[in-house]
């Protein structure tokens, strides 16, 4: 039985275990904090409670595209413990509510009903939007320069009006993307459109995790599966490089050794492992995610989930009877230097704007979880550095969601990018498996 090293327990490193444990090898998982999931988990609110509530580090959807993340979900034994919802509220500044859903015409044009009826956008917008829709669908295979050029650039050119970009592509695609548009390449805000809303007519079906993260990666699998070993709290220290292959990881002061290496960490840490591969990651940097947990003494929202137009918010999740909200804002560099007592009360005077419950509720408690590193940036240029799998130190391969998976920084991707390692790590050993689902 074929042995490999798996470095990293976020997403990617977990869908590469599983993969190569499907396929026969005996795979050791190497995390070094004492849980899974990476920046996609959850944590207990008050650690040093026996009993405290488990967090998520922010609230992560999935959309039914996301082939490669439910097939993952599926192996897991944990597919039944995602809620999938067929519409979208749109909610303005004073409670107006929009809802996008598909209304039964084959796509593209699955939400014409829906979409001419939303209240955010006049009908010059919608206009506009639905001319820029048509635009991306000719131009996404026929144009070579979307990755040179940002998305607000390429809307620009399209003639979108001002509260279009604002209202419709900006509230989709910085969530999508966690990126600006005017810092977003073109080529990764087409991807999102075309895969969320244009492919298919379900394919924009928004799944939501029906319990905390975390337990989905908890789940007895990892008891049921004799030959992959997990090692919590276990920070692999090096690579062992000898002769341009990897001889061993460093754990603990001990050297551990297989027949494949898979290195799945963020890219700010690959170079400290493996400095001999000589990746060129300065184009690589960091944009932040912000999840603030409210609680309330009392209903504020009955919706189960809500995009906010206009504000710094951009999503509100109700995660229990409405008492209990998680506010979600992507590439949040405006927050950074915050205080925690300023974003908590930024957070709850705009959520009052769209839920006036809010201004009747007492705050019973808060928290405030800043991602710095949440994502990298999904800029122009930046598509031509990512590394594939294959690296040139024989039997060592890379996953994440930073590699070239074909897809920007999401679960999606870092589950690809665990796939095309395994599927690399197998064609290496003379044992090729196909994992990977193309997508649609």
């Amino acid at each position: 039985m074929p042995s490999a090293i798996v470095v990293g327990g976020g997403l990617a490193g977990l869908a590469a275990a599983v993969a190569l444990g499907s396929a026969g090898f005996q795979v050791d998982l190497f995390e070094a904090r004492p849980f899974l999931g990476g920046r996609a988990t959850s944590f207990p609110r008050s650690p040093s409670e026996e009993d405290s509530e488990l967090i998520d580090n922010c609230q992560h959807i999935l959309l039914r595209c996301c082939v490669n993340l439910l097939d993952f979900y599926q192996r897991l034994g944990v597919a039944d413990q995602i809620r999938f919802y067929n519409e979208f509220h749109f909610v303005e500044p004073g409670g107006r509510v929009s809802v996008l859903r598909a209304d039964g015409l084959p796509a593209p044009l699955h939400f014409l009903g829906s979409f001419l009826s939303l209240h955010f956008l006049s009908p010059r917008d919608k206009l506009w939007v639905a001319r820029g829709l048509a635009a991306l669908r000719r131009e996404r295979t026929s144009r070579h320069d979307l990755d040179r050029l940002t998305m607000l650039e390429w809307l620009r050119e399209k003639r979108q009006t001002p509260r279009a970009i604002q209202r419709f592509w900006r509230q989709i695609l910085v969530s999508a993307v966690n990126e600006e548009l005017d810092r977003m390449a073109a080529l990764y805000g087409f991807q999102v459109i075309w895969l969320a809303f244009l492919a298919r007519s379900d394919a924009f079906l928004m799944g939501l995790p029906a319990v905390p993260l975390g337990q989905l990666y908890s789940s007895g699998f990892w008891e049921r599966s004799e030959n992959i070993t997990l090692h919590l709290a276990s920070p692999v220290e090096r690579l062992a490089i000898e002769q341009q292959a990897v001889r061993g990881v460093l754990v603990g002061g001990q050297m551990r050794a297989a027949d494949y290496y898979v290195c799945a960490v963020p890219f700010e840490r690959i170079g400290a492992l493996a400095p001999d591969l000589g990746l060129d990651l300065a184009a690589f940097e960091h944009v932040p995610i912000t999840g603030i947990h409210l609680w309330f003494d009392r209903p504020v929202i009955d919706l189960p989930h809500a995009t906010l137009l206009d504000r710094t918010i951009q999503w509100a999740f109700n995660k229990r009877e409405g008492r209990y909200v998680q506010l979600v804002v992507s590439a949040s560099r405006s927050l950074l230097e915050m205080s925690r007592a300023d974003v908590i009360a930024l957070a709850v005077a705009e959520l009052a704007e769209f839920f006036p419950r809010v201004r009747e509720a007492r705050l019973e408690k808060a928290q405030v979880v800043k991602e710095v590193r949440a994502t990298w940036s999904g800029k122009p240029g930046v598509e031509a550095f990512r590394p594939v799998s294959q690296t040139r130190l024989r039997g060592l391969f890379l996953a994440g969601d930073w590699t070239s998976t074909g897809w920007p920084a999401t679960m999606e991707g870092a589950v690809r990018s665990g796939y095309l390692a395994a599927e690399a790590v197998t064609l290496a050993a003379g044992l090729p498996q196909p994992f990977l689902y193309p997508g649609l």
